[in-house]
């Protein structure tokens, strides 16, 4: 249940953030990287604290998006800075799902 929920947020933000934002690399990152914390949940890797952790990193790349993408499109500057963010959020969400806390 709670994988859906996630999945459905994501994709009704990507339909009001056009076709043309939905198609950028950084979009399919982040769905995956959703899904990901979706699974932790539903497996119970993730606890409460954590899953909100992560929860707020993700967020912080959405803004950072919304940023970049202001004017309409993104530097390789941008495009770099998101990617690491993703990196690390990504990093973070494995820590955290095999850290052997469990719900």
């Amino acid at each position: 249940m709670q994988v859906v929920r996630i999945t459905v947020i994501v994709s009704a933000i990507l339909a009001m953030s056009g076709p043309a934002m939905a198609q950028t690399f950084i979009d399919q990152r982040e769905v995956r990287q959703q899904e990901r914390i979706g699974q932790g949940v539903q497996s119970g890797q993730l606890t409460g604290p954590e899953t909100r952790q992560l929860e707020r990193g993700e967020g912080r790349i959405d803004r950072a998006e919304g940023r970049a993408l202001a004017d309409g499109r993104l530097s390789m500057r941008e495009r770099t800075h998101l990617n690491r963010m993703l990196n690390r959020e990504s990093r973070q969400i494995y820590r955290d799902k095999h850290n052997a806390w469990h719900r």
